[in-house]
């Protein structure tokens, strides 16, 4: 049997729709797989009960299948589904790394990524990569059809989990068709920054970055206390904040790691004055998926 972590991750990052993610410290799934004649699933831990165990259905079954690796997958699920923090991508990501190693494909992890992404059309109904991308590869990473980008960037942030679900489905529902040439600035402008910050580990750079004219707004409605949870945590000292993937997570960079206490305590804070129950992760940006014992 092998045992691998697979991280939470944050996808778009505001100006970076379907191109940015980054990996985060904590939480993760942990996924253990060993060979079997046909591929079953189990499921435990955070939302396990709404995480289909066909293996045409999970993230992870379908990427046994693409590798054609069938394998007993079991997996406790840190990362809770709807989440907005790449549950389902996290689930693909682990199996991805773990079948390789099982049934020794050598496939690159450049290679799993593409493969894991495969996992993802289950749920959101397209490869997309945004998520599996930085759960494989750890830091920030910038995917693109010519290839992925990853740098290594080590920025303390917060994400605040809010006790409402956001399917993946609805929340892409919502993002308009088409965008204005000024927004289409903005963004190309804003997004080039938070590149920079993240080059630079400059939480400052990142924060501007992370704002956009056209899908945070259309998906901030969908997460209850939204916009008085962004400036409570501007108020406790963040740089800056977005929603995290489709939501409902909401993610908060600050300047140093002293600060994400006060962070998490004005966004749970918040959401609770919205009337809508919360926790808070203070992690940071962290490696990808790895080997356990």
């Amino acid at each position: 049997m092998l045992t691998v972590r697979a991280p939470a991750t944050s996808a778009n990052l505001g100006s970076g729709f379907d191109v940015f993610g980054a990996a985060l410290g904590h939480p993760a799934d942990v996924v253990r797989v060993e060979r079997a004649s046909e591929t079953t699933i189990s499921v435990t831990g955070a939302g396990a009960e709404y995480v289909p165990t066909d293996p045409a259905e999970n993230t992870a079954g379908v990427v046994a299948r693409e590798l054609d690796a069938p394998a007993h997958i079991r997996i406790d699920k840190g990362v809770r589904p709807s989440s907005g923090l790449g549950s389902s991508a996290s689930s693909a990501a682990g199996a991805a790394v773990a079948l390789n190693e099982l049934y020794d494909r050598g496939l690159s992890d450049e290679e799993l990524v593409w493969l894991a992404a495969e996992g993802e059309a289950v749920v959101s109904g397209d490869a997309h990569a945004d998520n599996v991308a930085p759960s494989i590869l750890g830091g920030f990473t910038v995917v693109t059809d010519g290839g992925i980008t990853k740098i290594d960037a080590d920025l303390p942030v917060v994400v605040c989990l809010p006790d409402i679900v956001v399917s993946t489905r609805d929340a892409r529902d919502v993002v308009p068709d088409s965008v204005k040439m000024d927004q289409l600035v903005e963004t190309v402008g804003n997004a080039s920054t938070l590149v920079a910050g993240m080059a630079r580990d400059d939480p400052e750079l990142v924060g501007r970055g992370l704002t956009d004219p056209v899908v945070t707004p259309a998906r901030a409605e969908l997460v209850d206390g939204y916009d008085a949870v962004t400036e409570a945590a501007r108020e406790a000292g963040a740089t800056g904040v977005t929603i995290s993937g489709a939501g409902p997570g909401v993610l908060a960079v600050c300047r140093h790691r002293g600060q994400r206490r006060d962070v998490a305590a004005a966004m749970v804070g918040a959401f609770g004055d919205a009337g809508v129950d919360a926790r808070a992760y203070q992690t940071e940006l962290g490696d990808g998926a790895t080997f356990c014992r």
